[in-house]
């Protein structure tokens, strides 16, 4: 195998693509060769044991998940708008996967239609612990990449694990509302008339999910800035915060194809298979995550190789240099 692999490289054509990795800078890298940054992200992948931390931080998401939708579809009751969970349910029909949406219809519409004080509070109680234990859980893995051992006192890890869900909150519920009452404006002012132009049209559209992607991104941003014990050197809207995001986008968007027309999980698993499906969606965004946070540690990692070796080259001409002035 060995052989095989320098063979490979040895290929003028892959010898031609070495020799020009070596030459381009991509924006975002620091001004890094992408063949110095390429080589530390390949050996972060290999050797991080992405798939058993992505595990990790998707189970205890996962337990965070179903209290926190509960959480927000138990506050819709009390919203005092007339056919307004109506609406929502038929925009979850939309959104979501058909074989996701069939199992879960009469759930989600019994809670969003009925009003339940103690149910409201048990869950926001619960949604906030275990996705502050997600976040810790997230936090621990992105150490793990530089393999620092946590250092920060336990309750200043529960409180930046605090604050970031509820920054993470906020976002989700800009970005829920702007889904939702974003296209249910859209209908409003197309049956009062007041927007004819389809261009208009697409481009307020076009808007309202560009604004969500930024979301997303900040969202990212802030995880890889605050997350980590190790006092962050790089920017805080990043190259791994940019990859991460279209990864995001990607995965979403290839799931819920994959989900739509090849998944046959609610016939292999039943009811369960709903689960089963959520899951794999918070595996994949996990490894998402850890894989943009790598980006950026590679990066990190190749600046601090690249000032080595010009600190070493340096001192190897100052000694040149003491060598030469004392020769008579």
């Amino acid at each position: 195998m060995r052989k095989l692999i320098v063979k490979f490289l040895r290929l003028p054509i892959i010898r031609n693509i070495i020799r020009f990795s070596k030459e381009v800078r991509i924006p975002g890298f620091d001004g890094l060769p992408l063949y110095d940054v390429t080589a530390f992200f390949v050996k972060g992948l290999q050797e991080g044991w992405l798939s058993l931390r992505a595990s990790a931080v998707a189970f205890n998401f996962i337990l965070a998940i179903f209290p926190a939708i509960i959480f927000l579809f138990t506050l819709i009751a009390y919203i005092p708008i007339d056919g307004f969970q109506e609406q929502l349910l038929s925009m979850m029909e939309v959104l979501l996967p058909k074989s996701v949406f069939e199992s879960v219809d009469e759930t989600f519409a019994d809670i969003i239609t009925r009003q339940r004080g103690g149910l409201l509070s048990v869950t926001v109680i619960s949604a906030l612990y275990f996705a502050t234990t997600g976040l810790h859980t997230l936090i621990d893995s992105f150490n793990t990449t530089y393999h620092t051992i946590e250092s920060r006192p336990y309750f200043v890890q529960r409180g930046i694990a605090v604050l970031l869900t509820l920054i993470l909150t906020v976002f989700t519920l800009i970005a829920i509302g702007l889904i939702i009452f974003g296209q249910i404006g859209m209908d409003f002012v197309r049956e009062k008339g007041w927007i004819e132009d389809d261009l208009l049209s697409f481009s307020l559209n076009l808007a309202r999910w560009v604004i969500i992607l930024g979301l997303i991104f900040f969202a990212i941003s802030v995880l890889y800035f605050l997350g980590p014990a190790k006092q962050t050197k790089w920017r805080f809207f990043s190259a791994g915060s940019t990859l991460a995001t279209v990864l995001v986008v990607i995965t979403s968007i290839g799931f819920s194809y994959f989900v739509e027309n090849f998944g046959q999980y609610n016939k292999l698993y039943g009811s369960i298979g709903t689960l089963v499906i959520v899951m794999l969606w918070m595996f994949f965004n996990s490894i998402v995550l850890l894989i943009g946070f790598e980006l950026n540690a590679s990066i990190e990692d190749a600046k601090l190789r690249e000032m080595e070796l010009n600190k070493r080259s340096l001192n190897i001409s100052l000694e040149e240099e003491i060598e030469k002035g004392s020769k008579p």
